[in-house]
C-alpha cells in the first residue's frame, strides 16, 4: 500500500532543519528592509506573524517603498501566492485521513519550502510530522525577522547584503538529496527553471503569471513522468 510507513516527530526534526538554518538569515534580510522602510519594529514581526509568504513579503514592503498603492499591492501578492493553491491541491493525497482539525493550521504554514520537502517524502504525512516540520520554518522566520530589525543596524553591509543567497542555498540543500535519488526530480527542477525563464526573459509574462504558468506546466510534467528512484524496480 502506498504510504503505509508514517513520517513521525523525528523525520521533521530531521527535514526541518535545513529550513531553519536558510529561513533565519532570509527573515533578518526581511527584519532590516522593514527597517530601511521606516516600519516599526511591531508591524515587521506581525507581517511575519500573520502573513508568513515569504517572497510576498518582500514583494509588499518593496512596493510600500515605491510608492505603490493598496490595491497593487494586494493584487500583486495574490498573483504570486497562487501557487499555494496548487502546492495544497499537489500535497493533499497524501496526508492523513486524520488530519481535518489541523488543516487551517498546516494550510497556514504551507510555504514553498516545506512543501518542497513534505512533496518528496514518501510517507504519509502525520499531524505531528506536518505541525512539527511548519512550526519549525514558521517560528525561524518570526524570530529571524525580529533579530534582522534589532540587529540588523549592526551588521556590516556586506553581511546584510550576503543574507540574500541564504535563499538559494536553502533550496539546494533541499533539492541536492533527492537530485542524487530520483532524475524524476532533476528534471522537473531544470524544466521549471527553463520554462520560468522563457516566460520571463522571452516572453515578457510578468514575474507573477509566469511562476502560475511554470507550476502548472511542471505540475502536469510530474504527473506523466513516471517516478523509477536508484535501487527500485518501480
Amino acid at each position: 500500500m502506498k504510504f503505509l510507513e508514517k513520517c513521525d516527530f523525528h523525520d521533521a526534526i530531521v527535514d526541518g532543519s535545513p529550513i531553519v538554518i536558510g529561513f533565519i538569515p532570509i527573515a533578518m534580510a526581511f527584519g532590516i528592509l522593514c527597517k530601511s522602510a521606516n516600519l516599526n519594529l511591531m508591524a515587521s514581526v506581525s507581517f511575519s506573524l500573520f502573513v508568513f509568504a515569504g517572497a510576498s513579503q518582500f514583494i509588499a514592503v518593496n512596493l510600500l517603498i515605491a510608492g505603490a498603492s493598496m490595491g497593487e499591492i494586494i493584487l500583486t501578492t495574490l498573483l504570486v501566492n497562487m501557487r499555494h493553491v496548487l502546492f495544497s491541491a499537489s500535497i493533499s493525497p497524501k496526508l492523513s485521513s486524520q488530519m481535518r482539525k489541523d488543516i487551517p493550521f498546516i494550510a497556514f504554514g504551507l510555504t514553498d519550502e516545506t512543501f518542497s520537502v513534505a512533496s518528496l517524502k514518501d510517507k504519509e504525512l502525520t499531524n505531528s510530522y506536518m505541525l512539527t516540520l511548519e512550526g519549525m520554518a514558521y517560528s525561524s522566520f518570526v524570530i529571524g525577522t525580529f533579530l534582522g530589525y534589532v540587529l540588523g543596524g549592526i551588521l556590516p553591509i556586506i553581511v546584510q547584503v550576503s543574507m540574500g543567497i541564504a535563499l538559494y542555498s536553502l533550496f539546494v540543500a533541499i533539492l541536492v538529496p533527492e537530485l542524487k535519488k530520483s532524475k524524476k526530480v532533476l528534471i522537473l527542477v531544470v524544466s521549471s527553471g527553463l520554462v520560468n525563464s522563457f516566460l520571463t526573459k522571452l516572453a515578457h509574462i510578468p514575474q507573477g503569471w509566469s511562476i502560475v504558468i511554470t507550476i502548472l506546466f511542471v505540475s502536469f510534467l510530474g504527473v506523466i513522468i513516471p517516478l523509477k528512484k536508484e535501487g527500485s524496480n518501480e
